[in-house]
């Protein structure tokens, strides 16, 4: 027996005052608001309703049931919708894991904006590019470039992000500007190293259906986009970044692109999430935005 179907039939038929007539407004037969009535009555273990042939009316017992049932009911209804408020108006705590650039130059900039949009979110950013436990760790989705390998994870694209090889114009003209990957023999670069990137001192390039990787010297190396970045603003040497993270020092000139016919292959972009077969209204909230952040910016799609 379904308790609180049942609760709906007796409150109507307490309130109709007729089992006819509660069948009718429910869309039910009568014979299984009646039958519903006697066993609620007989898991009660006591007589809610007096029976005559023209009407129906209230024990003592079924009086005091009802008014515990409006009860129960009203609550019912209340949480019910404020689940749909909240996806109306995504709330509560979110944890999201990424990588410093993306945190500093993508998101951070556009955070207000973020908040405009959803008040009501307390967003918890991590920033690192180490595999996380998401379940273990409390973290509910996390920002990931490169290609994946963790098959236990929901995959949602946010596009790629191309990418260009630069530096500063004070390096550039010391040590001039690279025509081609070999002329990076006579370069050196600022190296950047993580558990799972490439080697470091090693830059990529791509022309066409041609691929190639090419150790470029250094001083010096660094594990976290933003210190990567002044690297390579001081003049310490090349360095391959995503055109996302370093579009205004582009635009403004204290980085030059060069070798842009043997651009670094484009990087895809993903959000991850445990599978579930409801996503929370705050992670699909920060699933639409971001998604609409990198697609709407200079990343290639």
């Amino acid at each position: 027996m379904d308790r609180i179907q049942a609760m709906q039939i007796f409150v109507r038929v307490a309130e109709a005052g007729s089992f006819i007539h509660a069948a009718e407004t429910l869309s039910l037969p009568a014979s299984t608001v009646s039958s519903t009535i006697k066993s609620l009555e007989k898991y009660l273990q006591v007589r809610l309703l007096n029976r005559t042939t023209r009407r129906v009316s209230l024990t003592t017992e079924g009086a005091q049931y009802l008014a515990q049932c409006r009860e129960i009911l009203k609550l019912i209804e209340q949480t019910e919708s404020s689940l749909s408020d909240s996806v109306k108006r995504p709330q509560g705590r979110l944890r999201v894991d990424m990588p410093g650039g993306i945190a500093h130059f993508v998101v951070m900039p556009n955070l207000k904006a973020f908040y405009r949009r959803y008040p009501d979110i307390y967003l918890m950013i991590g920033v690192n590019d180490r595999q996380v436990d998401l379940v273990q760790e409390g973290v509910d989705c996390v920002i990931r470039t490169g290609e994946l390998n963790d098959s236990t994870l929901v995959a949602r694209s946010l596009g790629r992000f191309r990418w260009v090889t630069c530096a500063s114009p004070a390096y550039l003209t010391e040590k001039g500007i690279p025509q081609t990957p070999e002329d990076l023999a006579q370069h050196q670069a600022v190296h950047y190293f993580s558990g799972h990137a490439r080697r470091a001192g090693e830059m990529s390039f791509a022309s066409g259906t041609e691929k190639m990787s090419v150790s470029v010297s250094g001083a010096a190396a660094a594990n976290e986009t933003g210190l990567y970045i002044k690297m390579c603003l001081e003049g310490l040497g090349l360095a391959q970044l995503a055109e996302e993270v370093v579009s205004d020092h582009l635009e403004e000139g204290r980085l030059i692109e060069v070798l842009a016919d043997w651009q670094p292959a484009s990087v895809p972009v993903n959000l991850l999430y445990p599978h579930q077969r409801f996503l929370s209204p705050a992670v699909s909230a920060f699933a639409d935005w971001i998604t609409e952040l990198v697609r709407d910016g200079n990343s290639a799609i």
